[in-house]
């Protein structure tokens, strides 16, 4: 095993194959909509990252029936993680926040319940009222928080509206309350080069982050980005070059944490480029016959904690 794929954790997790089920909220993000930005991020389109969602305006029971609909006969499922996908979801009111939950995990084939947000959108009050649900349903859940990148001058490049030490605050606080947490990370960010691939590992494996999300940088059509993009104001790094830093970050990350996966996707008609126009499965597939061919495996290289200075000292080893 090269890496620690998210398929293998939830086998291990639950007995058999868990299929996550996309839902949409009616919310929006505090980079949107005046409270920390008005443009939003500059690679991020009109209708955020739900490419394969139902529409919002569908209730939580209906997105989750539907989506069962067309996954338990194609993939004989039984068990289910509810994934709200869109936006900022823990943007809004905590007691409308605690409805749509309370919704999403009231089937008995329900596992877990994973959350994307911001990092600035996680407090202990909003925590405490999740892990009441936790707690109710039997359940677990991951918080997935957009980080992009540990390079802060690149996160006000894309116009995050938060630094790393919101996401640091909000990882701390989770594991407070015995959460998962996920880091999803672009590794190939114009600005971003080899020196922040690895401190993104490191900085993921010394905070004990729990699942990693890995996504190749798409350019969205009508973005600002996307602007940079066609005018050759940002470049882009090759194939080679992304499947590189991906084989880096697996070594230096600690093989205690699970990846969710080592590349995203998008839909051609709302992209000017994704993917150097390869499958993402191919491009994953190769990383792992790569890894394979040349004894490479995640945490190689995870050898940077707890005082490597001290190392000399053999009494404490």
């Amino acid at each position: 095993m090269v890496y620690y794929a998210f398929s293998d954790y939830l086998k291990q997790r639950y007995g058999e194959k868990v299929y996550k089920l996309p839902l949409a909220l009616p919310v929006t993000c505090p980079n949107r909509d005046g409270t920390c930005g008005t443009n939003g991020c500059t690679f991020c389109g009109a209708i955020g990252a739900g490419y394969e969602n139902l529409p919002a305006s569908m209730s939580i029971t209906e997105q989750i029936t539907n989506n069962k609909a067309h996954i338990i006969p194609k993939y004989k499922a039984k068990k289910f993680i509810p994934y709200m996908q869109n936006f900022s979801n823990t943007y809004l009111p905590v007691e409308q926040l605690e409805k749509y939950a309370n919704e999403a995990v009231q089937a008995d084939d329900i596992v877990a319940l994973y959350i994307a947000t911001r990092p600035d959108c996680i407090n202990e009050y909003y925590l405490a009222r999740l892990n009441e649900i936790k707690q109710r349903h039997n359940i677990d859940i991951c918080i997935e928080l957009g980080l992009q990148t540990v390079n802060y001058h690149s996160l006000y490049k894309i116009n995050r509206g938060h630094t790393l030490a919101e996401f640091v605050d909000a990882v701390l606080r989770i594991k407070q309350y015995d959460m998962q947490s996920c880091a999803h990370i672009i590794l190939n960010l114009p600005w971003d080069n080899m020196t922040d691939v690895i401190e993104n590992a490191k900085m993921m494996s010394a905070l004990k982050i729990d699942q990693v999300k890995l996504h190749a940088l798409y350019i969205i059509k009508n973005t600002k980005m996307s602007e940079d993009y066609l005018s050759g104001k940002i470049k882009l790094i090759s194939l080679e070059e992304y499947k590189e830093r991906v084989k880096t970050f697996l070594q230096y990350l600690s093989p205690s944490i699970v990846l969710q996966r080592l590349i995203g996707r998008a839909p051609a008609e709302n992209t000017v480029f994704a993917n150097w126009h390869t499958g993402w499965w191919k491009i994953r597939d190769a990383i792992i016959t790569e890894m394979e061919e040349n004894n490479l495996y995640q945490g190689k290289l995870c050898d940077y904690l707890n005082g490597t200075a001290l190392k000399k000292f053999d009494t404490y080893n």
